[in-house]
């Protein structure tokens, strides 16, 4: 089996959770729409729910964006794939990275406009803050190991230009 055969399967789980995480981009759109109308109604459906959603526009807006472009750079991710400079099990460990990064930045993105004071900047004495904070912070930390290895895998490391290597 060729090199690029083996790398179909973490492709396609790139490929795959970047669709899904798009997807949740456009359900927190929803979400935005509804907090920007100040209800709750989908035209041409009838009837109306009452309700402003919690946030602001910048949250709703973050949460939105952050699930649309870590989506789209999972699927940058697949494209280059073959010509990351690691060996198999390398490759497969950033591809499992790339996971945890984006789903962790989204999932706390989403926090902040649907609870109080949770931006996950800092320590706080709220609860879901404090999830906040700590899924930014591992994928914060996750990406800089991670780019930092390529970079330095790509740029300093051995040069054999095979796929996957």
């Amino acid at each position: 089996m060729s090199t690029t055969d083996s790398l179909k399967p973490l492709r396609r789980l790139l490929i795959g959770h970047g669709a899904l995480m798009i997807f949740v981009g456009g359900v927190i759109g929803f979400g935005f729409l509804f907090f920007l109308i100040g209800d709750i109604r989908l035209w041409p459906i009838p009837g109306r729910i009452d309700y402003q959603l919690p946030g602001t526009y910048d949250a709703w807006r973050m949460a939105h964006m952050e699930a649309i472009v870590n989506g789209a750079i999972l699927w940058i991710g697949a494209a280059v794939l073959q010509h990351l400079p690691f060996g198999p099990v390398g490759v497969r460990r950033t591809v499992y990275t790339m996971l945890v990064i984006a789903w962790t930045i989204v999932i706390a993105s989403a926090l902040d406009p649907l609870f109080p004071d949770s931006r996950g900047l800092a320590v706080s004495d709220s609860l879901t803050n404090n999830i906040a904070f700590g899924l930014f912070y591992i994928g914060v930390v996750a990406v800089m190991v991670l780019m930092a290895a390529i970079a330095y895998k790509a740029l300093l490391g051995k040069h054999d230009d095979g796929p996957g290597e």
